[in-house]
């Protein structure tokens, strides 16, 4: 069954934003993982959204999830995306 990870950013460095998004796509493919989409918020129509971000990525499994998050490529990002958002 296909399985989300859906990310709400707040983006603390643009730069390294911009060099953490860089690289994450190359983390995805081995799992069968896709970007589907990512962008700034433009509004919101309803209630309170705080985060100025939004990713969406699309896995075979939640299990491909798994194996990517854990993955040593993806971990190696995990400081960049903390120091970034």
């Amino acid at each position: 069954m296909v399985a989300y990870v859906i990310g709400h950013v707040s983006v603390k460095d643009a730069d390294k934003w911009a060099e953490y998004r860089s690289r994450v796509p190359a983390t995805l493919a081995p799992w069968g993982g896709e970007l589907l989409l990512r962008g700034t918020r433009i509004a919101v129509l309803s209630g309170d959204h705080a985060h100025t971000d939004a990713v969406v990525l699309r896995f075979p499994d939640a299990d491909a999830i798994a194996r990517w998050y854990g993955s040593a490529a993806y971990r190696a990002l995990i400081p960049l995306r903390t120091q970034a958002a």
